[in-house]
């Protein structure tokens, strides 16, 4: 003879509210026994290296815009090495009088020359090698089409040679390729999440299968679709959130090491896609909002799965 299922035999007592100890018995399996919680914990870690990469290039693409939203570099291209300099010199007279100029800094020959020597070698002659004037400017507000034009103008009159480029001008490619980047981490964050969430369907889903002559019991002796769904949302809710814990510990670890690994290249341009503390808080709110999403595809599976058994 067969024994009278745990539920079956518990609700008997008394009919008592559906809910606490009795409801937990609808599901068996303890936490970090299935699959959902590992599944859960690689998911948001990957979302939070994903989420922190977005951040990062979006903060170092700020940062370099505005670093070199307000330079211009003059370049006097002239092979004769007294003309050029003596271009090179009425191009700093010209740059002095305008008042929305904040600096003028010639680049030193022997600076240049350093730059030069990975692809020319050491020793390079002026001469041999004609090195264009190289001269830096600041301008007080950003370097508009209209102010380089005004500068150009005058320039010319004095400086044939002279060339004037907007330094974010050059930097436009690479602008370009962070933001595919962020658009390619915003894309990773959410086929994560779905990924995520189409993990916790499937295991509601096989939940219910699983437990289908229980839930049937469980409606026979008054329990409701919504107190069962508690019972799975809640299993769900715990599942998901020592699954987004231990992601998220994974995911900032892997964070801090390229962090460092990115700062030993000791680059400006790459300091500035460091993280403040606004990010990490956003990165933080990665596994709450991952449990939220589980509790409410849960609910909905659940629901959705109960009205059709009835």
């Amino acid at each position: 003879m067969s024994k009278t299922p745990p539920v079956k035999r518990r609700l008997g007592r008394g009919l008592v509210p559906f809910r606490g100890e009795r409801a937990s018995q609808l599901l068996p399996q303890g936490s970090l026994a299935g699959p959902v919680p590992w599944v859960i914990a690689i998911m948001v870690a990957l979302t939070v290296i994903a989420t922190a990469a977005g951040l990062a290039l979006s903060n170092l693409a700020d940062g370099a815009q505005a670093e070199l939203s307000g330079g211009a570099t003059i370049q006097v291209v002239e092979a004769e090495p007294g003309e050029r300099a003596r271009q090179a010199q009425a191009v700093e007279e010209v740059l002095a009088g305008f008042p929305e100029v904040a600096t003028i800094r010639r680049v030193p020959q022997s600076e240049l020359e350093g730059l030069l020597e990975p692809w020319l070698g050491a020793g390079v002659d002026g001469e041999t090698v004609p090195v264009p004037a190289l001269i830096d400017v600041r301008l007080r507000e950003e370097a508009t089409p209209d102010k380089l034009r005004r500068m150009r103008a005058a320039l010319l009159q004095v400086a044939p040679d002279a060339r004037i480029d907007a330094q974010a001008t050059w930097l436009g490619p690479v602008f370009s390729a962070i933001a595919s980047l962020q658009y390619l981490a915003l894309a990773l964050v959410v086929l994560l999440a779905t990924t995520s969430l189409a993990a916790v369907f499937l295991a509601a889903r096989s939940a219910l299968g699983s437990n289908r002559e229980t839930i049937e019991v469980v409606h026979l002796l008054g329990g409701t679709d919504t107190q069962i769904a508690r019972v799975f949302q809640r299993t769900v809710a715990t599942d998901a959130a020592l699954g987004g814990m231990v992601g998220l510990v994974l995911g900032t670890a892997a964070v801090l090491f390229l962090g460092q690994r990115f700062a030993a290249l000791d680059s400006g341009m790459v300091a500035g896609g460091g993280l403040g503390w606004q990010d990490w808080l956003a990165v933080a709110f990665v596994p709450l909002i991952t449990v939220l999403l589980a509790m409410v595809t849960a609910r909905l599976t659940v629901v959705a799965a109960l009205r059709k058994m009835l």
